[in-house]
């Protein structure tokens, strides 16, 4: 009997040695289906986001939007949102009912809120590359035609692009500091295609603040 009981405990233990292990891999299993499930939704509303960029340019005589209105201090960063948002088939005013603006990882930066739940930034986890201090890249206010690689050249992105963070694979966790090199983010394009992109970091300067170099497939400049 003595041998029998050892035995039961035994296999007792590793029994629930391998449920252990199983229910393990089926939560991980469970959590990366779910933030794959996250990054296509934030990739397919950025496509959208991206779609109505372009198709305001194309109506505005092939120019971006961006340019600071003498009549309105908003930053174009994330207010191109109210010239845009009609070609994402939204009206009246905007709310965090916008979805299409919204990428569900979206954890915000110094506010305890993502940004899209927030009417500090319209609403709008995604920003147009349109930063207009001094002497930095971006493509406010361009012509299409002076954007000479569309492919390369970064039409609006995840916020997440100009730090650079990662809402998707992060290496800090929920944490949004530090910064780090090759954090993905979600970035769409002058030519219309949208990408989960490494984002360049040198150490000292924001992500925004200069173009990559060379091993990039992005850049903030128009040349």
């Amino acid at each position: 009997m003595s041998g029998n009981a050892a035995f039961t405990l035994t296999d007792s233990l590793v029994l629930a040695a391998v449920l252990s292990v199983v229910g393990t891999l089926v939560l991980a299993q469970g959590a990366t289906t779910r933030q794959r499930a996250r990054l296509a939704v934030c990739t397919a509303n950025l496509g959208v986001v991206n779609k109505a960029v372009l198709a305001f340019a194309a109506e505005q005589h092939d120019q971006f939007p961006g340019l600071p209105d003498p009549e309105d201090s908003r930053s174009p960063w994330w207010w191109y949102k109210e010239k845009v948002k009609g070609y994402a088939g939204l009206t009246g005013e905007s709310s965090p009912k916008d979805l299409v603006f919204a990428c569900p990882e979206d954890r915000g930066y110094t506010d305890p809120m993502p940004f899209h739940a927030s009417a500090r930034f319209d609403f709008n986890s995604y920003v147009l590359n349109a930063v207009t201090l001094p002497g930095l890249p971006n493509i406010a206010g361009l012509p299409l035609g002076s954007i000479h690689q569309p492919k390369r050249t970064l039409s609006v992105m995840e916020w997440t692009a100009h730090a650079p963070l990662s809402w998707h694979r992060s290496k800090t966790g929920r944490e949004n500091s530090p910064f780090y090199c090759d954090a993905e983010s979600v970035a769409g394009f002058v030519d219309g295609h949208v990408a989960l992109v490494p984002i360049y970091y040198d150490g000292y300067n924001a992500a925004y603040t200069q173009d990559p170099i060379p091993g990039y497939d992005y850049q903030f400049s128009p040349q």
